[in-house]
């Protein structure tokens, strides 16, 4: 690879005639979220006149600002100042976040292929229990689907790849893994991702004034049950998940 070519981050661009993204990976790592996620708490305080929207990626903090008023040329040298305070891979996550822990039945006929994903890790179904049961995981961002969550990182062993095929449709609650990843289903849908665990947690409520229960930075831990037990907490819009603010 040329010099040309290789990239030194955080890189500012453009998107469209109202936008600014600030990135700081060109690819998922903790130190890369991290500093999305702080990054754009520190643009929210910053309160900058015409940023009308901020949101984050995987490692990106978004910028929209109203076209008509001083514009990205205004935008950038005060971006440009921001990055220059501070490592932003090395700074503290935004208050405000919240730990969930989340029933979920692993395996069995609710997630049918748990038993594939731990043979691709090299584990057994046991093992791949604990390791995903174990894992506290942080919601990197939201995408794809209404206030679906990617959560992540999971430990190296987990960096299987996707299937070659799509699963034709899992249900809403469907916790799925790939790529050092999980993804927990906020609609029923096709997916690439194989199933391990179910949950019975409704992620997107429209009908509340919050429709989105998680967000970027929150962190979440999938706690094994029995089907029945799940069963009995289908009613519970939370599907048993206790919530407690991260000090």
């Amino acid at each position: 690879m040329t010099d040309s070519l290789v990239r030194s981050f955080p890189i500012v661009r453009s998107v469209g005639t109202d936008g600014l993204l600030v990135s700081f990976g060109d690819r998922l790592s903790e130190p890369a979220n991290r500093a999305a996620l702080a990054f754009r708490a520190a643009v929210d305080r910053a309160g900058w006149a015409g940023v009308e929207e901020t949101s984050t990626s995987l490692v990106s903090a978004y910028l929209r600002y109203d076209p008509l008023g001083p514009g990205g040329d205004d935008l950038r040298p005060r971006l440009a100042a921001l990055l220059a305070e501070r490592d932003w891979s090395a700074a503290e996550l935004p208050q405000g976040r919240r730990f969930f822990r989340i029933p979920t039945v692993y395996g069995t006929h609710m997630a049918p292929q748990l038993s594939e994903a731990a043979a691709a890790a090299g584990l057994t179904a046991a093992q791949a229990i604990a390791s995903i049961s174990q894992a506290r995981v942080r919601v990197t961002t939201i995408g794809f689907a209404p206030g679906q969550p990617y959560l992540g990182e999971l430990p190296e062993v987990w960096d299987i790849p996707r299937q070659s095929a799509l699963t034709p449709t899992v249900p809403v609650g469907a916790l799925v893994v790939a790529i050092r990843q999980l993804v927990l289903f906020s609609v029923t849908t096709p997916t690439g991702w194989r199933h391990i665990g179910q949950t019975a947690f409704r992620l997107f409520r429209p009908e509340s004034a919050s429709p989105f229960v998680l967000r970027p930075g929150d962190e979440a831990q999938f706690v094994p049950v029995a089907p029945e037990d799940l069963a009995n907490m289908e009613a519970d819009p939370d599907g048993g998940a206790t919530c407690a603010v991260i000090r």
